[in-house]
């Protein structure tokens, strides 16, 4: 790595000041966008055209919350180190070998009149926004270029896809530098990841009608709340992730789509032969020797008041970039992680009139981070797991880097939307996924293990899944209402078999003279008639939450055949070889601490597990001083369904949360569309905004306000009607 000797003062520079032709231009657009704000301040955006649609969404995005939209595409961009310093090199140059920004601006050239038109809106929408609001100071992007959005085309939380590879292993082999970039996540903490999509046949509900219910499980406030009206025919309603063009979850007068984040091989690792002829390596292929290309990628980083940068000079085989090394073999990653036509596939989706047009609109095989549940006003339902799917030689084990000598290993074209895994109408009449495997998706109608190569099988089984498949199988007559109270579901299935095994032990070996058993009988007592839901006013929760994360390392050493298990899988090996020391111990640690924490051990859930939302910075922060509210769910890792991840902080006795339930919806297609939805907080991300914080205490509770679908139904719940700009 070379680092040269430039460096500037540190603020954001445009490289293109706004012409007035151009600022023409941008009030001419906002004149034919009209924004209706309802008393929840969701934006209702009706535009002549798909173009202007775009246009007010995005300044609408960032009226409510600039520094989200900007802060997503620092990442997508890979410049964060010139906001976060030299420790973010190395994430940067991840992205910038995983998403090449030459590819966005040659597709963006080369894109056709209709989708050109939606990107050059998409821009426009910022830098006007950015023009009428002068007193916003951008942390580095002051100016957005159309192309940002083809480096960042399906939405998901899960977009980069590296075969595995970290940013460690990345640094590494560009360094020979052994010490870590980024610090490892701790084993006992929860898993902050997940996401739940249910559809319902109409033999499933009363009205007759397919219900789909959208529950994203992400970061807080990482996507709002959106409403798009062209008079080309776009009427879609639902989640937009910050900064992006397209209703991401949704649905429009004719069928909804969720996207719970999949896990299909879509990228791998080729592990490479390399010599050295010279001064130029090669790699071997087909018993040729193949020159490994160069490319210089200079980085800038902020260091103090000023922005320095430095050159990585990187190697590419005819498979992807050189991104680490292996038991002596270069690693290149092939991918796909952005293209044009996930772009057009993510369009166009929301302009679908019902099964046949969204089922061809899938056949773009472009969308390589998603599973898809799907429901529509003629009855509908179906399920999509993964999409853009590689095919390969299945001699070879995909999950662990093949040999990249031979053509063997060279990927087959895609396979098509039917060789996927799938469901159609299953007549079981219901379809859940949690982000786990296909074969419980549909109970006796779930698509065969057997038919399916290995590669497309790498989601296992999870608690959420567990908990979804059973209710969802006995869902008669459902109502939206119904379909919501099964979705805020608070069983910890992960407890079914750890809090018998806990009791048996306790019971079975421990003596009635030993200190542990007496210390132990009133938890013991409580955890014995626990019901297993997660609840505001139960002490049985916490115990159980704070012990589970205590038993995460002992369980963590559980192996099958030497390899690995899935954590539905460890739980139930663990409680089967547990020793009752460490299973008390454990729980003794729990109550020992509580006790030290709070000055007592019978600790309410809600108590301690809490909303909170103070200053709507990216990294919130959290004080045991000022308000906050009480919150009955839990993490999805253990199988609750309205997902609440939190932990303590530096400093704060409480836990709070920062990870789960984001945006909620139910929808009925019947011959008008009935939803209700929910938001984690408020539409707003600034605290002065009434609508920071006005779905808060609600979000906690699982009430829902009406989806204000129709124009009548808007104007009547109207806050304020405007221009863009006005």
């Amino acid at each position: 790595m070379r680092k040269l000797l430039i460096a500037c003062l540190l603020f954001p520079v445009s490289l293109v000041a706004q012409t007035k032709e151009e600022i023409k231009q941008w009030e001419q657009q906002a004149k034919q966008v009209t924004i209706i704000r309802d008393n929840w301040g969701i934006p209702h955006i009706y535009g002549k055209t798909d173009a202007d649609c775009v246009f007010g969404l995005l300044y609408a995005q960032c009226e409510d919350d600039f520094k989200r939209v900007e802060a997503n595409y620092i990442d997508i961009l890979g410049r964060s180190a010139e906001i976060y310093c030299e420790k973010n090199l190395y994430t940067d140059l991840y992205t910038r070998l995983l998403i090449d920004s030459a590819g966005a601006k040659s597709d963006y050239i080369n894109s056709p009149a209709w989708l050109k038109k939606l990107l050059n809106a998409f821009a426009a929408g910022v830098n006007y926004y950015l023009y009428k609001h002068p007193s916003v100071k951008p942390a580095l992007l002051t100016r957005f270029e159309p192309w940002f959005q083809l480096m960042w085309t399906d939405g998901s939380i899960a977009a980069i896809q590296s075969g595995g590879l970290t940013i460690d292993e990345l640094k590494r082999f560009y360094t020979n530098d052994p010490t870590t970039t980024v610090q490892a996540r701790k084993i006992e903490e929860e898993t902050a990841t997940g996401s739940n999509g249910f559809a319902l046949a109409p033999t499933r509900t009363a009205s007759g009608n397919a219900i789909l219910y959208i529950n994203p499980h992400v970061t807080f406030y990482f996507r709002p709340e959106v409403h798009v009206i062209s008079e080309e025919g776009l009427n879609a309603y639902g989640a937009v992730t910050w900064g992006q063009l397209f209703v991401y979850q949704g649905f429009n007068e004719h069928c909804g789509w969720m996207h719970t984040s999949g896990y299909s091989d879509v990228s791998d690792l080729y592990a490479e032969t390399i010599s050295k002829q010279g001064k130029q390596l090669f790699y071997q292929y087909e018993k040729k020797q193949l020159p490994v290309k160069q490319r210089a990628v200079t980085l800038s980083y902020k260091d103090g008041d000023q922005i320095k940068t430095t050159t990585i000079h990187t190697w590419y085989t005819q498979h992807g970039p050189v991104m680490g090394s292996r038991n002596g073999k270069w690693l290149s990653v092939k991918a796909n992680n952005r293209s044009m036509s996930s772009l057009i596939q993510s369009w166009q989706r929301t302009k679908a009139n019902g099964f046949e047009t969204f089922k061809k609109n899938m056949e773009l095989l472009s969308n390589a981070s998603n599973n898809t549940v799907f429901a529509d006003d003629k009855g509908n339902i179906a399920y999509w797991h993964g999409n853009f799917i590689p095919r390969r030689n299945t001699a070879y084990d995909w999950s662990q880097p093949v040999d990249g000598s031979t053509k063997a290993t060279d990927w087959k074209g895609l396979h098509t939307l039917n060789e996927t895994i799938h469901l159609y109408n299953p007549a079981s009449g219901f379809i859940q996924n949690c982000n786990s495997t296909p074969f419980t998706a549909s109970g006796s109608s779930s698509p065969k293990k057997a038919q399916y190569p290995a590669y497309m099988l790498t989601e296992p089984e999870n608690f959420r899944g567990i908990t979804a498949a059973r209710l969802l199988a006995k869902a008669q007559k459902f109502t939206i209402d119904s379909m919501i109270a099964n979705g805020y579901n608070t069983t910890l299935s992960a407890f079914e078999e750890l809090i018998p095994a806990l009791i048996r032990g306790y019971e079975k070996d421990l003596s009635k003279s030993d200190s542990i058993y007496t210390k132990l009988a009133e938890p013991i007592s409580l955890l014995k008639q626990w019901d297993l839901q997660s609840t505001v006013s139960s002490v049985a929760t916490t115990l159980a939450i704070e012990w589970i994360q205590k038993l995460l390392p002992l369980m963590s050493q559980v192996r099958v055949n030497g390899k690995e298990v899935d954590l539905v899988t460890r739980v139930h090996i663990y409680t089967q070889t547990a020793l009752t020391a460490e299973l008390t111990g454990t729980l003794l640690s729990v109550v020992n601490e509580l006790t030290a924490r709070y000055g007592s051990w019978k600790m309410s859930w809600g108590e301690i597990n809490r909303y909170q939302r103070l200053t709507g910075d990216l990294n919130e922060t959290y004080d045991d001083n000022k308000p906050s509210l009480p919150v009955g769910m839990a993490a999805s890792t253990w199988g609750c369904l309205p997902s609440f991840v939190s932990r303590y902080n530096s400093g704060s006795l409480k836990r709070y949360g920062y990870n789960g339930n984001s945006f909620i919806c139910a929808v009925e297609f019947g011959k008008k569309v009935k939803a209700k939805s929910l938001l984690a907080g408020g539409e707003s991300g600034d605290p002065n905004s009434k609508h920071f914080g006005d779905q808060a205490e609600m979000y906690t509770k699982g009430l829902f306000k009406d989806v204000l679908f129709y124009k009548e139904d808007v104007l009547k719940n109207a806050g304020r009607t405007y221009h863009p700009g006005e």
